[in-house]
């Protein structure tokens, strides 16, 4: 597997123009938002007792994946995950239209994404790699940085 600085590198190489890395900034982060909720969406099931939001189910992997890239990763990533559940889990306590909402959010943030990637000249790393769909909010949140000495 890849080191966090290698993933990292890759994917800033096609995101080097200032547009689409603002663009980013604030795409990225609400995209996974999006996704937390198209997840909490698919109905819950019970297991011995006790019930279960697929949200958590994939959670798993996807932060067992950040915490192969580093203990500081993971725990900002778990974070941001935790504040993701809480605006989705408020949402849903009042009722609003979770999946459309979630919908609404994915459809447009993807859209001012490729519009960031045709400014920049390059297509998106995903197209390369499925991995870098999880690369992008480490590289958000990080600052664009290509890596992060004091992250060992």
């Amino acid at each position: 597997m890849r080191t966090q600085e290698q993933w990292l590198a890759a994917y800033a190489e096609s995101h080097q123009n200032p547009a689409n890395k603002r663009i980013h900034t604030i795409a990225v982060p609400g995209i996974y938002l999006s996704i937390v909720g198209l997840i909490w969406s698919i109905p819950s099931f019970n297991l011995f007792g006790i019930t279960l939001n697929w949200v958590f189910i994939a959670l798993a992997p996807v932060l067992t994946f950040y915490a192969l890239l580093s203990v500081i990763t993971f725990l900002m990533m778990a974070a941001y995950s935790t504040v993701c559940i809480g605006i989705v889990a408020v949402l849903s306590d009042e009722q609003a239209p979770i999946l459309d909402m979630s919908i609404g959010l994915f459809v447009v943030l993807w859209v001012f994404q490729f519009i960031g990637h045709k400014i920049e000249g390059k297509k998106p790393s995903f197209l390369d790699d499925i991995s870098f769909l999880l690369i992008g909010p480490v590289w958000v949140f990080k600052g664009h940085k290509l890596s992060n000495q004091d992250d060992d």
